[in-house]
Protein backbone atom coordinates (compact mmCIF):
# COMPACT_ATOMS: atom_id res chain seq x y z
CA UNK A 1 0.00 0.00 0.00
CA UNK A 2 1.37 3.62 -1.20
CA UNK A 3 -0.14 6.83 0.63
CA UNK A 4 1.43 9.70 -0.94
CA UNK A 5 2.57 12.14 1.97
CA UNK A 6 4.04 15.00 0.43
CA UNK A 7 6.39 17.14 -2.07
CA UNK A 8 10.23 16.64 -1.55
CA UNK A 9 11.52 21.06 -0.83
CA UNK A 10 14.52 20.33 -2.98
CA UNK A 11 13.89 18.34 -5.91
CA UNK A 12 10.15 18.25 -5.81
CA UNK A 13 9.64 14.34 -6.03
CA UNK A 14 6.39 13.09 -4.00
CA UNK A 15 7.39 11.12 -1.25
CA UNK A 16 4.85 8.33 -0.28
CA UNK A 17 4.34 6.24 3.05
CA UNK A 18 4.95 2.69 1.58
CA UNK A 19 3.58 -0.18 3.60
CA UNK A 20 3.69 1.64 6.69
CA UNK A 21 7.33 2.69 6.17
CA UNK A 22 7.77 6.63 5.53
CA UNK A 23 10.11 7.17 2.91
CA UNK A 24 11.68 10.73 2.96
CA UNK A 25 12.90 12.66 5.55
CA UNK A 26 11.51 14.84 7.71
CA UNK A 27 13.66 17.40 8.99
CA UNK A 28 12.20 20.81 11.14
CA UNK A 29 8.76 21.16 9.02
CA UNK A 30 10.36 20.09 5.91
CA UNK A 31 10.36 16.92 3.77
CA UNK A 32 13.07 15.84 2.16
CA UNK A 33 13.15 12.51 -0.45
CA UNK A 34 15.99 10.42 0.66
CA UNK A 35 18.15 11.28 -2.61
CA UNK A 36 18.59 15.04 -1.71
CA UNK A 37 18.37 14.32 2.51
CA UNK A 38 21.47 12.01 1.38
CA UNK A 39 22.99 14.83 -0.79
CA UNK A 40 22.61 17.51 2.20
CA UNK A 41 23.63 15.08 4.69
CA UNK A 42 26.76 17.32 5.30
CA UNK A 43 24.73 20.27 5.67
CA UNK A 44 22.59 19.48 8.64
CA UNK A 45 19.52 17.96 6.83
CA UNK A 46 19.72 14.59 8.57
Amino acid sequence: MQELIGICVECLEEIYCENGFFDGVHKEGKLFCNDCADREEGHGIT
